[in-house]
């Protein structure tokens, strides 16, 4: 009997300690999300003056990073960045200075040599390199030959160094002749350089995008002394231009060496990265990311923009969430907190985690982001990305139920925020929105605004939803196709009939129009542009940045086929895009 008993002894020990390990999960406490408070008082932080509206690439956006760094410490999660930290850099642009070696002279006995920096600078996107040959001067450099004017029909510019006025000729009324197609002519006639004259030596940033020719901005002191051994001067020559009505270019006789070597800088940001490990070994492997972008548009015109909805809100939000699962001891799954930046140029920083996430996209069950989140109205919430995986419409209706919130699910995952490019990489996702309003990107998009009661709701239905994405079976990630024809919303800044379909940001000085991302599916898909292209060319039209080709759109509709020119890798590229339908 005493046997028996021991025997029988071993199995209820070992369920009773299976009993005590359930019950010490079952006694982890729930997370209790964020009140308006703390939400209150973290959106104030964030749109604080000393963050100057959180640019990323600046030190106001730097300040914010390093705040949202200590703000995750804080919580007890641990640093999933760079080193050990809880920074995660990327590149935000690529550029290039002059090199002090760089000269420009002019052959003579003696030669002539200019000063860098004050005669002539060489334009950031030139090849590198020495050229010295015949000047030869063509005018304002343009070819339209549609119009009865090339610049360029009536000499040989091989081997030769051009001379070329900045602008356009007088006689063609409003034409537009950008840096860029002066420097694609020259290489296409096979000019070994190109000197184009302006008034002021351009910002370096206005001459970047790259184009496999030495060229360089002279002033127009420059270019008289370097057409002096012809006898002409610029003045000269743009007044017989203008009178004449027709190009005069030549051969000056006059030979020039201009050498160009540029020092390469990178300008980086940061998203803000945390983990809270797992706590269920049998699914402590996959993570949910929770993200939002914590940057804006920092000053524009010399005026703060303090971006309290946009998106101080969701940034407030995601903090709130990690420190809610943080002092619940964590969920079953891996969460991994991600503030991002740059979305505000192009969504470059949720480029950068899912080409490095923590988890492995594989792993990843699914990718929450909150994009303005700080103005419930109506008690609606927008929920998009609801049929992005099976189930999900579900999940995130039961976790709004009782809270008071009134969900509005959209199925696409395609709203113009960073959940796109997690789902483009095949991670479902949910992504939470409060509406639009007036105050968008403008000044007036301040703390006193938003709705922390509201936010505290967002934040319940969010926790809910958390929860059960981390203790439940993974959803089944689900294609869905952007919006036909042509593309979805993520160039909301594009406006017009016609939608191409491109995620680009403005620039400071625009030389082109760089892509920072393509929509899947859209008209820039199928014409083969991608990520780094810069667009100067739009039908007949130069691109010379955004807003150019805001205007080209608003005049087109969607089916009509334009030809679009593009550089990528220093040429120049043509296609034809067929325009959808902007939604």
């Amino acid at each position: 009997m005493r046997h028996v008993i021991r025997r029988r002894a071993v199995p209820f020990l070992l369920l009773a300690c299976c009993l005590v390990g359930a019950a010490t999960v079952l006694a982890r406490p729930r997370a209790v999300p964020p009140g308006a408070a703390e939400l209150g008082r973290s959106v104030a932080a964030l749109t604080a003056p000393e963050l100057e509206g959180r640019r990323s690439g600046t030190a106001g956006g730097d300040r914010a990073a390093e705040l949202l760094a200590g703000w995750l410490g804080a919580a007890g999660l641990r640093p999933a960045g760079d080193h050990g930290t809880f920074l995660q850099s990327f590149v935000l642009e690529r550029s290039a200075l002059p090199a002090p070696t760089s000269a420009l002279e002019l052959d003579g006995a003696p030669p002539r040599a200019f000063a860098l920096g004050r005669d002539f600078t060489p334009h950031a996107g030139s090849q590198t390199g020495e050229a010295a040959g015949e000047i030869v001067f063509v005018g304002y450099g343009v070819s339209a030959p549609d119009a009865g004017w090339d610049d360029w029909a009536a000499v040989d510019l091989r081997g030769r160094v051009a001379l070329a006025l900045d602008g356009a000729p007088p006689s063609l009324a409003g034409a537009r002749a950008s840096r860029i197609e002066k420097v694609l002519a020259a290489r296409a006639h096979g000019a070994a350089a190109l000197l184009l004259v302006a008034d002021a030596l351009p910002p370096v940033a206005a001459t970047s995008a790259p184009v496999n020719v030495l060229s360089a901005a002279v002033t127009r002191a420059a270019a008289d002394a370097l057409l002096a051994p012809a006898g002409r001067t610029t003045a000269e020559l743009a007044a017989a231009l203008s009178g004449g009505g027709a190009p005069a270019s030549f051969a000056t006789g006059a030979r020039a060496r201009l050498r160009v070597d540029l020092l390469r800088h990178e300008r980086r940001a940061q998203n803000v990265v945390g983990v809270l490990p797992g706590v269920d070994p049998a699914r402590a492997g996959d993570a949910v990311v929770l993200g939002a972008h914590w940057d804006h548009l920092g000053r524009v015109g010399g005026v703060v923009h303090p971006g309290a909805d946009d998106n101080a809100s969701g940034t407030a939000l995601v903090v709130g969430l990690a420190r809610a699962f943080a002092a619940a001891g964590g969920a079953d799954r891996t969460l991994v907190f991600v503030l991002f930046g740059a979305e505000e140029l192009g969504l470059l920083g949720s480029a950068h985690y899912v080409r490095q996430p923590v988890v492995p996209l594989a792993q990843t069950v699914a990718m929450l982001n909150f994009d303005m989140v700080g103005r419930l109205r109506r008690d609606r919430l927008f929920v998009s990305g609801g049929d992005s995986a099976s189930g999900l419409r579900a999940l995130v209706t039961e976790a709004a139920r009782g809270t008071g919130v009134t969900l509005d699910v959209r199925g696409s995952p395609w709203m113009p925020s960073d959940q796109t490019r997690f789902y483009g990489a095949g991670v479902p996702v949910l992504s939470f929105f409060t509406g639009a309003h007036d105050d968008y990107h403008r000044p007036s998009d301040t703390p006193d605004r938003l709705d922390p009661d509201g936010m505290a709701r967002v934040a319940a239905v969010a926790a809910r939803a958390v929860e059960r994405l981390a203790g439940e079976p993974r959803p089944v990630y689900a294609r869905v196709a952007p919006p036909a024809p042509g593309g979805a919303p993520a160039d909301t800044g594009l406006g017009g009939a016609a939608f191409l379909g491109i995620v680009a940001a403005p620039r400071p000085a625009p030389d082109g129009l760089w892509i920072s991302g393509v929509v899947p599916g859209s008209a820039a898909a199928a014409a083969g542009l991608r990520e780094g292209d810069v667009i100067v060319r739009f039908d007949r039209d130069a691109v010379d940045g955004l807003d150019a080709l805001r205007t080209l759109l608003s005049a087109r509709r969607p089916g009509q086929t334009v030809d679009v020119v593009y550089l990528r890798g220093g040429e120049a590229h043509r296609t034809a895009a067929t325009l959808g339908e902007h939604p």
